[in-house]
């Protein structure tokens, strides 16, 4: 083991759930009703932040007067439908990981998503037990790619994150981590690695799977 890992902090969105697919769909779907069209980058751009950094994107990308309220409320509309009739996947291996390192490491999760939501779909994942701690979204002022809601994470199960292991796939994710000093580990979902994400990371791995080879 190269490093004093005591703990891993994860993300859930693309993580563990593959949510990132449905918000795709739901996005389309909002933007449709108004009318606008979501570039690709803004979509990006949103992945791993709170409602309120995404209000500022989309404000700069819509103008001031776009009601992003309204646009948001139908996207979350959207993707309940989506939830309640055809449910969230799993990510591939997320509970077997779970499992395997819940005995050896503190684990905890720092999602922006807002709380309500976080519990809801692990416990309909039957993930929620494997978590020491949750960090959510409402918890912090900014999030991802501010490092607030990682170093919070961080501080709830007292581990110093130098001993703490981040395993994220978007970039804010992954900013977040390493500007709150925590060894970062990308497991690429909708985003791949670019040069910048490549340094910030201590390893880029293929699947969750791949976690057992490094802890």
């Amino acid at each position: 083991m190269e490093k004093d890992i005591r703990a891993v902090i994860f993300d859930m969105d693309g993580v563990l759930l593959d949510t990132e697919s449905m918000s795709d769909k739901t996005w389309a779907m909002a933007a449709k009703d108004f009318n606008v069209s979501v570039p690709q980058d803004a979509l990006n751009r949103c992945r791993g932040s709170n409602k309120g950094d995404i209000m500022l994107i989309l404000k700069e990308i819509y103008g001031k007067d776009f009601d992003v309220e309204s646009f948001l409320t139908a996207t979350g509309k959207y993707f309940h439908e989506l939830e309640f009739t055809s449910g969230i996947p799993v990510m591939h291996y997320a509970k077997e990981i779970l499992e395997y390192l819940k005995p050896n490491y503190r684990l905890a999760l720092a999602s922006s998503t807002s709380g309500p939501t976080v519990e809801r779909q692990l416990k309909n994942a039957g993930l929620i037990d494997y978590f020491e701690k949750r960090v959510t979204g409402e918890m912090v002022l900014h999030s991802k790619p501010n490092p607030e809601i990682y170093a919070m994470a961080c501080s709830s199960i007292n581990v110093a994150p130098e001993n703490c292991l981040a395993i994220e796939d978007s970039p804010n994710g992954i900013r977040s981590a390493s500007a709150a000093g925590m060894n970062v580990i990308m497991v690429p979902d909708r985003i791949k690695p670019t040069a910048e994400l490549e340094e910030l990371c201590w390893k880029i791995l293929p699947s969750l799977e791949d976690l057992k080879t490094v802890l």
